[in-house]
């Protein structure tokens, strides 16, 4: 009985905890999206016709745990089957974390357009029998660089 007790505390702070932070990093995107809106990153292979004098690769990568209320919930999945919403959310900030890194370094370049953006998602931890531990999401791109101005 004891260890059902523990069992269920451990998950409700597992589920606390992680929607906190969850919430938390998604109110960070959201703002940091829209002070990153004026730099877009296309899929395009080719760069659109504008000025620029230089091209430079920019990157951006992150690396997010899974806590273990989405692993809990996940394993139940699994034995059921169907979408794994748990891990959506985490691939989406994962995602978007990585994207806004890259402008953020597009930026710091002066570039004012990303072109041929990929994205690259992997495991790169395992845990507790092969499961998921951490996923990395890579985005990369051509960043176009606006001529200075001199005055």
């Amino acid at each position: 009985m004891i260890d059902l007790i523990i069992f269920l505390a451990l998950l409700a702070l597992g589920y606390g905890f992680g929607r906190y932070a969850e919430l938390k990093h998604y109110r960070s995107i959201i703002q940091r999206e829209k002070e990153l809106r004026d730099i877009p990153a296309v899929a395009t292979k080719f760069p659109p016709l504008t000025k620029a004098v230089d091209v430079a690769l920019v990157s951006g990568s992150v690396v997010i745990s899974v806590d273990y209320f989405k692993r809990f919930v996940a394993g139940l999945r699994n034995l059921i089957g169907g979408r794994v919403t748990a891990y959506e959310s985490l691939l989406d900030r994962a995602r978007r974390e990585a994207i806004l890194r890259m402008k953020e370094e597009a930026r710091a370049f002066g570039g004012h357009i990303i072109f041929n953006i990929k994205l690259e998602t992997s495991s790169i931890h395992k845990g507790r029998k092969n499961g998921v531990g951490a996923v990395e999401v890579m985005a990369y791109g051509t960043v176009l660089i606006k001529p200075r101005k001199i005055s």
